[in-house]
């Protein structure tokens, strides 16, 4: 596939009660080890590439090597590569639109971007977010992809004690970022059945649910009309957990032969 036939296929798999599965990568490797395990596409974590080059999340990372390593990822597997990219490195939307072309000349079809400020603190309000998207969606416009741009909303971790404003401001987040061209509404920290199911039902874009505790099993959001469920850094983690013990394993066994 080119990167216009990825950008399609990529949108067509986030069907609402179908949910896309995504088991967040972190470089070419483990993006070829879920290749492998059947997966439809690919799908970075900002946390998980980050630790693995020993930098902290928040854009911590330098832009160009985050670029090269999203770029290694799409040119070792033949599927849509979607990243997360943060608030896209500025705040200024003229460098944002040329973060973002940079981006798309790595191969990549898709993006998650947060209404954090990422260097600051609360969100954007929330017109000042939907022209970020507005100037993301413009941008990809320009370079003739049909970037697949999945509108991160933070309100949950912001106002998660008060779920109903919360909900009610991810509500007009919504609407604001579907006209401002987001393609997806992610909605990470948000764990209640009812709640998901007030989302998408409430919600034009396909609705994107992350893994963590307290959230419902991947059955379960299918039923409440969830299109897109992703791992973030779980992936991750539990492979480091694994190395870890196996690591330790293999050195108490060199200790005791030494011993013995």
């Amino acid at each position: 596939m080119n990167q216009m036939e990825k950008a399609k296929r990529f949108a067509e798999l986030h069907v609402k009660g179908k949910p896309l599965l995504l088991y967040n990568a972190w470089d070419a490797g483990s993006a070829k080890a879920i290749l492998a395990a059947g997966a439809k596409a690919i799908a970075t974590s900002s946390w998980s590439v980050a630790e693995a080059q020993g930098y902290r999340d928040g854009e911590a990372i330098p832009i160009e090597l985050a670029e090269q390593i999203v770029g290694r990822i799409a040119a070792t597997v033949d599927l849509p590569v979607t990243v997360d990219f943060e608030g896209g490195y500025s705040e200024n939307d003229g460098e944002l639109a040329g973060n973002i072309s940079r981006l798309l000349d790595t191969g990549v079809i898709g993006i998650n971007f947060e209404d954090r400020v990422v260097r600051g603190t609360g969100l954007y309000d929330i017109d000042r977010q939907a022209r970020r998207i507005s100037a993301i969606h413009k941008a990809a416009e320009h370079k003739g992809v049909e970037l697949f741009i999945n509108a991160r909303t933070d309100v949950f971790f912001e106002h998660g004690d008060d779920a109903e404003q919360a909900l009610s401001e991810a509500l007009d987040r919504a609407k604001a970022y579907t006209l401002a061209g987001a393609s997806g509404y992610f909605v990470p920290g948000l764990v209640d059945d009812a709640l998901i199911g007030r989302i998408c039902d409430g919600v034009s874009l396909p609705v994107n649910v992350m893994v963590m505790e307290g959230v419902p099993s991947n059955a379960r959001l299918a039923e409440l009309g969830v299109a897109r469920i992703s791992y973030g850094p779980i992936p991750y983690i539990r492979a480091m957990k694994t190395l870890e013990q196996e690591a330790r394993t293999t050195s108490n066994e060199a200790t005791s032969r030494s011993e013995g």
